[in-house]
C-alpha cells in the first residue's frame, strides 16, 4: 500500500472522512483507492471485542475470551518480563479476532487511590510505570498490533472526566504526569496515543497543541498518530491544527464536514490534513503488512497463562509466625470471593469470560470447608451467614476469608468515596479472627484499603484484580507451590485525609489544583516522614534475602556520562523465590525542592536457597536530573548524590555517594532584585559572591569572639544566610557599592 501515492489521488471530501470513524469500533474504508476499514477494540488486559452494536461502557455483548491480571496487578509484579508475556498473548489474540489496534496500556498516575479507574493504571511512580508500559507495548506491536496509551494526559479522576481541567504546574506536568508517556514513545515506540477528556490548564486535550505537537511530536519525536479518547472531541479542526488525528467514533459526517469546510474557507491549511490522514494511511499499511492468518488461539493455555502471571504479581503483606505457606492442617475458606473472585474491573475493559476459576474450585482434593460469610450485594452483614463463618472457624486449623473490594467500589465512570472496605467483610473478619488465631485473609481489589483488622490476623495476601484464573494462583501462593514476590506499586496510606491529593480531589467542579506538586505518591510521605501501612515497593516473600557489594564504576562523573552500578543479592533462606531489587537514587543537597528519594531502576532476581547472584543498572543524566522551568528541559546540578539500593522505599539496604558535575548552566537575568543565593547558582555569581563573602570577613581570633557576643553563637552562618537572602540593590543600601557600579555589575554577569 503506497501512502503518497493514494494521498496524491484523494478528494478532499475522502480525506477528511479519514479523520473520524465508520463507527464505534472501525476507522473508514476509501474502498475506490483500496483503502481497507481495520478494526480497533478495548484492552488492555483481555481482548473486549464487541461482534454487534458497540458502546463505551461495554453494556453490550462482547466475544468470550481470556482475561489477564489488570495493569495494578501486573505494576506490582516489578517485572518487565511478565509485561513482555502478556503483550505476546493479547497480540496473538488480536491477529486471531483481526484486530489491528488495541487500546492500553493505560499510562496515566495513581494521583488519588480513590479515583474509579486506578486498577486499569500501573503505578503512583512514573518510572515503574514506564518501564512496564514499554515492555507490553514492545511485544504487542512484535505480534503485528498497535498499542495505544492512554489517557493522554493528566487523566488521574473519573470525576467530571469528560469536562474538568487539570491544573498543574510545568515542573509537576514534566516530572509525574509525562514521564511514562515519554517511555511509552521513545523506549516502547508505540503507534498510536488516545488524548485524555480533560483539559489542562484551560486547554482541552484533544485541542492541546502544547502537547500533542510541542511535546508529543517535537520534544519526543512521535511519529504515529493520535486518536481522541471516544466522545472527546469539542472543536475538530482546532483539533487537526493542535495535532489530533482520529475522531471516535465520529459524528456522523457532521464533522468531516467541518473538516471540508474549513479548509475551502482557509480556516484549515491542506498541509495540515494531509498529515492527519498520511498518519491513518500509514496505520492502515503497517496493519496489512502484518497482518497473520490461520492464528489459532489455545484459550486453555491462557487461562493457565493468566494464573502463572497472577501469582507473580500477588503481594504478601503479612506473614506473621511463617503462618504461610499452609500446612496439611485443616483449612476453611470463608467470604463470596472464594467462589465468586473479583477478578477485574467494571467499565470499557470489562472481559466476557465464561467461567472465572475460583479458589474453592481450585482448591479441590485439598479437603477445603467452605462458608459464604457475607453477601456481595450488600453493605451491611446477614446474621446468618456471618454465624455460620464463626462457627466453620472454630472447626479448623486456619482460616482462610477471601475479601476485598466489590464491583461497585472501582469502576470507570465513577470515584470511590473511601478507603474503607464494606463494613460486613470487616465485620467477618473480625469475628472469625476472635475465634480463629490463624487467620488469613485473601485481598482482592485494584487500589489501597484501609485494613482496620490489621493486627487481628496472622497473615494478608493481596492478589489484586488477577484475572480469570486468580484462584488458581491465590491457592498455590497460600500452600506454597508459588512464592509470592509482588511488591506494591502504591504506597497504602493509614486513612484517606493521609493522602497528598486529599484537599483537591476531585477539585471544585472537577476541575483540581495539584497542589501537591512533585510530592505525590511515596515521594510524598517520605517527605513528610509520615507512617504509611505500607510503602512503595513493598512485599514479603517465604524466604530471605541478603544484600552485598554495591559497587559505583566511578566515583565522580559528568552528567553526560552513565553510571554503571551493581550489588548482589543472595537467597538466605530455605525455598526458592525472587526479589526485586530496587534502586533509588537521593540528591544530598539542592537548590530546589526535590523528594528524598526516586526510583531510577530495578530488576527482579530469582534464586534458589543459598543462590547469589551480581544485579546491575546503568544510570544517566535524566537519574539524576529534576525539570526546570527555565529552560524547559531536564538539569543536573552538580553536587553529591546517593545510589541506594533497597528493599522498598523505605527499606534501604545499601547507599554509596557519588558527585555529579553539570555541563550546562541555567540562563540567568541579572537584576537589582536578584538575590545573592540566585547568584550562587552560576559561576560567574558565585565568583562575585565569594569576592564579597572574603572582603567583610576578618579571620582574627577577636573579631569572632566579638561577632558571637554580638549574634550569638553561629554567627557567621547566620551573616551568610542573611546575604543569601538579600537583593543586589541592599549593596547599595549597605554602602558596599554605587548604584552606577551595581548597574555595570549586572551588565558583566548578563554578558
Amino acid at each position: 500500500m503506497n501512502v503518497e501515492k493514494i494521498l496524491s489521488q484523494m478528494t478532499l471530501e475522502e480525506k477528511a472522512s479519514l479523520c473520524s470513524g465508520r463507527d464505534f469500533w472501525h476507522t473508514k474504508a476509501i474502498q475506490r483507492l483500496g483503502v481497507p476499514s481495520v478494526m480497533m477494540c478495548d484492552g488492555p488486559h483481555g481482548l473486549r471485542k464487541q461482534v454487534g452494536e458497540g458502546d463505551l461502557l461495554g453494556i453490550n455483548a462482547s466475544i468470550e475470551t481470556n482475561c489477564y491480571p489488570t495493569a495494578s496487578a501486573l505494576a506490582n509484579s516489578f517485572d518487565r518480563e511478565v509485561l513482555h508475556t502478556l503483550g505476546t498473548a493479547l497480540g496473538q489474540e488480536c491477529q486471531a479476532e483481526n484486530v489491528a489496534m488495541l487500546l492500553g496500556p493505560g499510562m496515566n498516575m495513581k494521583r488519588s487511590p480513590l479515583c474509579g479507574r486506578n486498577f486499569e493504571y500501573f503505578s503512583e511512580d512514573p518510572y515503574l510505570a514506564g518501564e512496564l508500559g514499554a515492555a507490553y507495548i514492545q511485544s504487542l506491536q512484535a505480534e503485528g498490533v498497535a498499542a495505544c496509551v492512554k489517557h493522554f494526559a493528566a487523566n488521574n479522576q473519573e470525576s467530571f472526566r469528560m469536562s474538568g481541567c487539570s491544573q498543574a504546574d510545568e515542573r509537576t506536568l514534566h516530572e509525574i504526569y509525562l514521564p511514562a508517556f515519554e517511555a511509552a514513545v521513545k523506549k516502547g515506540g508505540t503507534r498510536s496515543i488516545m488524548c485524555a477528556y480533560n483539559a489542562i490548564n484551560g486547554q482541552f486535550c484533544a485541542e492541546n497543541k502544547l502537547l500533542l505537537t510541542d511535546i508529543l511530536r517535537e520534544k519526543w519525536g512521535y511519529g504515529g498518530f493520535v486518536v481522541t479518547d471516544w466522545g472527546a472531541v469539542k472543536d475538530r479542526v482546532k483539533g487537526i491544527q493542535a495535532g489530533l488525528d482520529l475522531e471516535m467514533p465520529g459524528g456522523g459526517g457532521t464533522q468531516d464536514k467541518q473538516i471540508v469546510e474549513a479548509v475551502k474557507n482557509g480556516a484549515l491549511a491542506e498541509e495540515d490534513l494531509d498529515r492527519v490522514v498520511r498518519n491513518m494511511l500509514q496505520f492502515v499499511a503497517d496493519y496489512l503488512e502484518s497482518q497473520k492468518s490461520n492464528i489459532h488461539v489455545d484459550r486453555a493455555a491462557h487461562t493457565v497463562l493468566s494464573g502463572d502471571l497472577a501469582a507473580k504479581c500477588a503481594v504478601l503483606l503479612k506473614n506473621e509466625d511463617g503462618i504461610l505457606p499452609l500446612g496439611k492442617d485443616s483449612v476453611a475458606f470463608i467470604g463470596e470471593f472464594a467462589v465468586k473472585p473479583r477478578f477485574q474491573g467494571a467499565g470499557s475493559s470489562h472481559i466476557n469470560v465464561p467461567h472465572a476459576i475460583s479458589a474453592v474450585e481450585a482448591a479441590q482434593g485439598r479437603s477445603v470447608l467452605y462458608a459464604q460469610g457475607y453477601d456481595i450485594h450488600r453493605e451491611d452483614n446477614a446474621e446468618a451467614l456471618l454465624a455460620e463463618a464463626v462457627e466453620l472457624a472454630k472447626t479448623v486449623q486456619t482460616a482462610v476469608i477471601f475479601a476485598g473490594l466489590p464491583d461497585s467500589y472501582e469502576s470507570e465512570g465513577g470515584d470511590r468515596d473511601t478507603l474503607a472496605m464494606p463494613e460486613n467483610q470487616n465485620q467477618l473478619i473480625e469475628a472469625v479472627a476472635a475465634v480463629n488465631p490463624n487467620t488469613v485473609v485473601v485481598l482482592h481489589g485494584g487500589s489501597a484499603m484501609e485494613l482496620c483488622w490489621l493486627d487481628q490476623v496472622k497473615a494478608v495476601l493481596y492478589v489484586a484484580l488477577g484475572g480469570e484464573n486468580v484462584g488458581t494462583a491465590a491457592v498455590k501462593l497460600l500452600w506454597g507451590e508459588a512464592n509470592p514476590s509482588g511488591k506494591l506499586s502504591e504506597t497504602w496510606p493509614l486513612k484517606l485525609s493521609d493522602t497528598p491529593a486529599y484537599l483537591n480531589f476531585p477539585g471544585d467542579g472537577g476541575s483540581p489544583v495539584y497542589a501537591e506538586g512533585i510530592f505525590m505518591g511515596y515521594r510524598y510521605y517520605d517527605k513528610k516522614e509520615m507512617n504509611v501501612l505500607f510503602p512503595f515497593g513493598y512485599g514479603l516473600s517465604y524466604t530471605k534475602f541478603a544484600y552485598s557489594d554495591l559497587k559505583l564504576d566511578k566515583q565522580e562523573m559528568a552528567d553526560t556520562e552513565t553510571l554503571t552500578v551493581s550489588c548482589k543479592v543472595k537467597n538466605v533462606g530455605s525455598v526458592a523465590g525472587a526479589e526485586v531489587v530496587q534502586l533509588y537514587v537521593r540528591d544530598e543537597e539542592a537548590s530546589v525542592r526535590r523528594p528524598v528519594r526516586e526510583l531510577k531502576g530495578f530488576e527482579k532476581v530469582f534464586l534458589n536457597p543459598g543462590e547469589e547472584k551480581e544485579v546491575t543498572f546503568v544510570l544517566d543524566k535524566r537519574s539524576f536530573a529534576y525539570y526546570e522551568v527555565k529552560i524547559h528541559d531536564w538539569f543536573v546540578e552538580s553536587g553529591n548524590f546517593f545510589v541506594e539500593i533497597g528493599a522498598s522505599s523505605r527499606d534501604i539496604r545499601l547507599s554509596q555517594a557519588v558527585t555529579v558535575n553539570g555541563t550546562s548552566e541555567l540562563p540567568v537575568h541579572v537584576t537589582r532584585l536578584t538575590t545573592m543565593g540566585e547568584l550562587a547558582r552560576f559561576a560567574k555569581g558565585k565568583a562575585f559572591l565569594e569576592q564579597i563573602i572574603a572582603a567583610r570577613r576578618d579571620p582574627s581570633e577577636a573579631a569572632a569572639e566579638e561577632n558571637n557576643r554580638n549574634m550569638g553563637e553561629g554567627s557567621e552562618k547566620i551573616v551568610q544566610s542573611m546575604m543569601f537572602e538579600m537583593p543586589l540593590c541592599s549593596l547599595v543600601t549597605f554602602g558596599a557599592l554605587t548604584f552606577e557600579q551595581l548597574d555595570g555589575l549586572i551588565a558583566s554577569l548578563n554578558q
